[in-house]
């Protein structure tokens, strides 16, 4: 029979007494972390410091009692695994925040830092950083969550990969694809001009586009798909997929999905650029298939072949300046900021100016209505730079 510690009366006395004090004395709940409480904690990395132990070469979990005077903590976070988190990082005294090694920001006393793990995933490409805070001796100084805004009212941090470094800096892979680029569309534009001198002449000429009266005898207008139009197109396509890789290693992310043009090897870059340029390719010559076809519903048989070489012709023009006023930019500043909006407004108005143009050749060339003409335009021109902008934007 097992004894009785408490009588029945004890019991009660002893229930009640515990309730007076939960009334009385009620527990603090935390409400919420980050600036003003303004943040749900979904992972406290308390229990996730690692410091680097001498003897053993290697980072060893932290442990209080036996690191106490410790002032460099270190962690990993993944990002992957926390798309649209925050990160949230505080110390009582003033300290420092290095990530993989490379100091990036000055902590301040008891000031909340909040970083957009997005940001981050753009900034550093890895699904993973090595995080570490310097500053005060021990843990009780120093707070790292990840956390879920209540609101939008707190602003967050974005972190670009261009501060102070403590170690020399790594070049991206990007920088060497960029550079063999360049000098890869310099060779097929050398070959393009010595072996086909005339129309490479033709096709580079800005006094020639902007010519109303075209030769449509010209062997550029009357054959279209001929090996040396054919060379020129797949010219233009290497210089549009070397756009695009551009774009990309500057953090703007040109597709939607990560899994395409975000490798970080050199030779998986070179082998999603050959996928774009075909892609680029294809989608060109398919063009003049659906000139021909919308061409043939309008009765504008005779002015298709026209059309295709000046849209080639001005494209031609515009991208090839675009990309080597891109690449000297990018050579030769390290501080200039990227947006979407500023790549995309000169390809807007580039297209919008071209979309007059075609119309005005079209016009003079041809007796048409201008119903008729309009609607066949916005068929093949303008009704493709809508959708291709409803997917950037």
């Amino acid at each position: 029979m097992l004894p009785r510690f408490f009588s029945l009366p004890q019991s009660a006395l002893l229930f009640f007494l515990l309730l007076l004090t939960q009334v009385a004395f009620p527990q603090t709940r935390t409400e919420g972390i980050g600036p003003s409480n303004q943040y749900y904690p979904v992972h406290d990395f308390r229990d996730d410091f690692q410091v680097y132990d001498e003897v053993a070469k290697a980072y060893v979990p932290y442990i209080v009692e036996q690191q106490p005077d410790q002032r460099a903590l270190s962690t990993y976070v993944d990002l992957e695994s926390n798309r649209n988190y925050n990160l949230l990082v505080s110390t009582q005294q003033d300290g420092y925040l290095f990530i993989n090694a490379a100091l990036k920001h000055k902590l301040e006393a008891g000031k909340w830092y909040v970083f957009s793990i997005d940001s981050l995933y753009r900034a550093f490409r890895q699904p993973e950083i090595f995080l570490t805070i310097y500053g005060a001796p021990g843990l009780t100084n120093k707070q790292l969550f990840i956390g879920y805004p209540k609101s939008l009212t707190q602003k967050p941090v974005v972190l670009r990969d261009d501060n102070l470094s403590v170690r020399p800096r790594t070049f991206s892979v990007y920088d060497n694809f960029l550079s063999l680029g360049l000098l890869f569309l310099l060779a097929t534009h050398t070959f393009l001009f010595s072996f086909y001198h005339r129309a490479f002449l033709r096709f580079y000429s800005l006094r020639d586009l902007l010519s109303l009266r075209a030769q449509e005898e010209s062997f550029l207008i009357s054959r279209p798909l001929s090996g040396t139009n054919v060379l020129f197109v797949l010219n233009l396509s290497f210089v549009v997929a070397y756009l695009m890789v551009f774009v990309q290693s500057r953090n703007l992310d040109v597709f939607l999905s990560r899994h395409l043009l975000g490798k970080q090897s050199l030779w998986s870059i070179l082998g999603e650029f050959a996928i774009l340029s075909f892609v680029a390719f294809i989608t060109l010559m398919g063009k003049y298939i659906a000139l021909e076809v919308i061409g043939g519903l309008y009765k504008l048989q005779s002015i298709i072949n026209i059309h295709f070489f000046k849209a080639l012709q001005s494209s031609m023009l515009f991208f090839t300046v675009l990309t080597l006023l891109l690449a000297i930019i990018a050579y030769n500043t390290t501080s200039t900021t990227w947006s979407e909006s500023a790549l995309l407004l000169p390809i807007l108005i580039f297209y919008l100016a071209r979309l007059a143009f075609l119309y005005i050749v079209i016009r003079s060339l041809e007796s048409i209505k201008n119903l008729y003409l309009f609607s066949y335009l916005c068929i093949v021109e303008l009704i493709p730079l809508i959708i291709g902008l409803r997917f950037a934007l």
